[in-house]
């Protein structure tokens, strides 16, 4: 289980938010808002870490402003994970098992993909390493020789 130490038990959201938090419920089938917040918060936390650029604060405009807070709240990393590394590093920051953590992050993907729309969505996985595409639930990115 996932779990965000800092996270409010209850607190009232803009609507967009709450819309985005009923897709990746519905979408993670996750039994409780909660659950379905503490995946968004972590995979969120952890995108933050990997998009930089104009790619990120146009990701951070699309989002509802609550999900763009967590996305901008953290320091790009140095190196840039692999969609593998990344599901990694974030089950080791949760303790949760690898495969739970692959399920919320493509589920928190959908949502994200689905407010920034696809023209952005292909910018970003032009910048990251390889393997966010099939995180996003798209055929892997590939350039003509």
């Amino acid at each position: 289980m996932i779990s965000d130490r800092h996270a409010p038990s209850q607190q009232s959201y803009g609507t967009a938010y709450e819309q985005m938090l009923e897709k990746v419920r519905y979408e993670g089938a996750y039994p409780t808002r909660e659950r379905a917040e503490e995946a968004i918060r972590l995979v969120l936390a952890g995108l933050g870490r990997q998009v930089t650029g104009d790619e990120r604060v146009d990701l951070a405009r699309c989002l509802p402003v609550e999900a763009a807070r967590v996305l901008t709240a953290q320091i790009p990393d140095t190196q840039p994970l692999t969609g593998w590394a990344f599901v990694k590093d974030l089950a080791t920051r949760t303790g949760a098992s690898l495969a739970t953590t692959r399920w919320d992050t493509g589920s928190v993907f959908s949502a994200v993909a689905a407010y920034a729309g696809s023209d952005l969505i292909t910018r970003i996985l032009r910048q990251l390493p390889s393997g966010y595409a099939l995180l996003f639930g798209r055929a892997e990115l590939t350039t003509a020789a």
